[in-house]
């Protein structure tokens, strides 16, 4: 959640997502499997908290307010931050998706999804 304060036990998820009920779902969902989390609504909020925060990845939604998340992530990369970034987005075709990881994301996955699927990539990056 917004605000949340963390002790980096348990490996920790910024969701930079505005759809506030998609957001809610996949952070109950990755507690549920041991993880912290903590969801930005906007693309502002997200880049400050991934800066300042100690996540070990990112879930990024493209279509964010007042940053969208190709700011974000062109600002993260330029940064040099090295959080593995997953894009979860509407927009896509296979050009976006090419993109995406060209422009420093780690993998990048079209909603609709499924959540295992999702689970499946957040372990193997954080295993890394």
């Amino acid at each position: 959640m917004i605000g949340t304060i963390f002790t980096c036990k348990s490996p920790s998820i910024l969701i930079a997502e505005d759809e506030s009920r998609l957001a809610t779902m996949l952070a109950k969902g990755l507690r549920k499997n041991g993880f912290e989390t903590a969801i930005a609504s906007d693309g502002e909020q997200a880049l400050q908290m991934a800066q300042n925060g100690c996540f070990d990845l990112l879930l990024l939604d493209l279509g964010l307010p007042i940053k969208n998340g190709w700011t974000v992530l062109a600002e993260l990369r330029k940064r040099h931050a090295s959080i593995p970034i997953i894009i979860l987005t509407a927009f896509g075709d296979e050009s976006d998706c090419s993109v995406g990881l060209q422009r420093g994301a780690n993998d990048y996955m079209m909603k609709p999804f499924r959540f295992a699927d999702l689970l499946s990539r957040i372990r193997t990056f954080l295993q890394r």
